[in-house]
């Protein structure tokens, strides 16, 4: 069952249902997810832990370890004093037992980073702005593409019915052969060439539908409907759009340059984030214990501390000159990238608006050679039925025929093809639309 699909609801549904753009979605959803993540690098970092630590002796305080303590138990009078109070073990006070068991809850809060937080922020708001371009890059290849399948299809619809008519036309003239020849009007060499030319019109039918078919699936594959038929015919405007406004329209808003901007903007934090590795950082910290054992030595230690700490770098592993140098070098390249970029975009629509430029003239030019084969055709007829031309002069005449038509055509679907590249490239898809509805000359075989 064919449906009917027009090309705006055709780019409405790849536009919906595309997977290529909706994998560029995703990674425009995932970049701002990461930028909302990094924003929590503002704010403290609070773990809470606990730790089970088991000694192979536990910690005590010997006062007899001390001085003067242990040059009192040296003499005799204090040798006797400790016998007295019970021995050594009496002066022998445990600070911790042999397994420790503890608990906190930790802070640190960054205050000063050397810029390294906000040119992070940077980095990932740069990325977004680069995920989002992409998208905008996928989606006018995704134009594109669609523009070439679905006048394509329309065009291969033209040709199957250039060709059905040549070839009725070659069948009428092989019973008008077979008549002739039978009345002994012409030689049989004049109805077989009637007949070869038909059968060679029949295959080159066949051949069409064929290609015909192909292009359909295509387009059932792009737009994700089984038995889509456009509704849009080929069509040309009296003359192509200026191309200075193109030119700068495309310099101005094309993705691919916006996508170079935001890689610039990543280099410029990557250089602020490298510069700042070289700055002292400054820190608030503090920790809370939760749960300590009944003993000396978690008595005496505070249940809770703050401060205030200072970390400047002096020598450091991670190449921090060269790290600087690379990420300046990143920014020149993307400087050279999009440089070129510029240049070849010029080049590009130059090019493009010259292609629609040439078919449009190819198409107009064209009018007068097919007026003058359909001519042909009917003069060639009436020749053959004369005697006055041979079957030869009527094949030629219909090929002529269809030959102009197929080119017609051609020069059509190039410049529809064309057209939409340009509208794309300058970030005017809508418009392509006007230039169909309100401007366009519908083309027919």
């Amino acid at each position: 069952m064919a449906l009917p699909v027009s090309f705006a609801e055709a780019w409405s549904r790849v536009l919906q249902q595309d997977d290529g753009l909706a994998a560029e979605r995703a990674g425009v959803e995932r970049a701002e997810s990461l930028r909302e993540a990094a924003k929590a690098m503002y704010l403290p970092k609070i773990d809470v832990g606990a730790n089970f630590t088991r000694l192979d002796d536990p910690v005590e305080l010997d006062m007899l370890a001390l001085n003067p303590v242990r040059g009192l138990s040296q003499s005799a009078l204090g040798g006797a004093l400790i016998n007295l109070m019970g021995g050594a073990s009496a002066f022998v006070t445990p600070l911790t037992e042999k397994n420790v068991v503890t608990s906190s809850v930790k802070a640190l809060w960054p205050l000063f980073t050397g810029g390294r937080i906000d040119a992070a922020q940077d980095i990932r708001a740069a990325q977004v702005d680069e995920a989002k371009e992409m998208l905008a890059v996928k989606q006018q290849a995704s134009f594109e593409t669609l523009s070439q399948t679905y006048f394509g299809v329309v065009l291969a619809r033209q040709v199957v019915q250039t060709r059905a008519d040549i070839e009725a036309g070659l069948a009428r003239h092989y019973d008008h052969a077979k008549k002739l020849e039978a009345q002994g009007q012409i030689a049989r060499v004049e109805l077989l060439s009637a007949q070869s030319a038909y059968d060679r019109a029949r295959i080159d039918t066949q051949k069409s539908r064929r290609s015909l078919e192909i292009a359909e699936l295509a387009l059932d594959r792009l737009i994700k409907l089984d038995g889509s038929e456009p509704t849009n015919s080929l069509f040309i405007n009296q003359r192509t759009p200026e191309l200075s406004p193109l030119v700068s329209q495309t310099l101005e808003v094309h993705p691919g340059l916006k996508v170079l901007m935001a890689k610039r903007e990543q280099a410029k934090g990557l250089i602020r984030a490298e510069k700042g590795k070289f700055a002292p950082e400054v820190f608030l910290y503090g920790n809370y214990n939760l749960y300590e054992q009944d003993t000396l030595s978690a008595k005496m230690a505070p249940d809770w501390m703050v401060g205030v700490g200072v970390s400047m770098p002096l020598v450091s592993r991670d190449g921090r000159s060269d790290t600087v140098a690379a990420a300046k070098s990143a920014e020149l390249q993307v400087n050279h990238l999009e440089a070129k970029t510029r240049h070849d975009l010029e080049v590009l629509v130059e090019k493009t608006w010259r292609e629609a430029g040439q078919a449009l003239e190819e198409y107009n030019s064209l009018s007068s050679t097919q007026k003058l084969a359909e001519e042909n055709v009917l003069l060639r007829d009436k020749a053959f039925g004369q005697g006055l031309s041979t079957s030869l002069d009527v094949v030629d005449a219909q090929n002529q025929l269809a030959g102009v038509k197929t080119q017609r055509s051609a020069a059509a679907y190039q410049y529809l093809v064309s057209l939409a590249r340009l509208m794309a490239l300058s970030g005017q898809i809508d418009q392509f639309r006007h230039y169909q509805q309100a401007q366009g000359i519908e083309v027919t075989p």
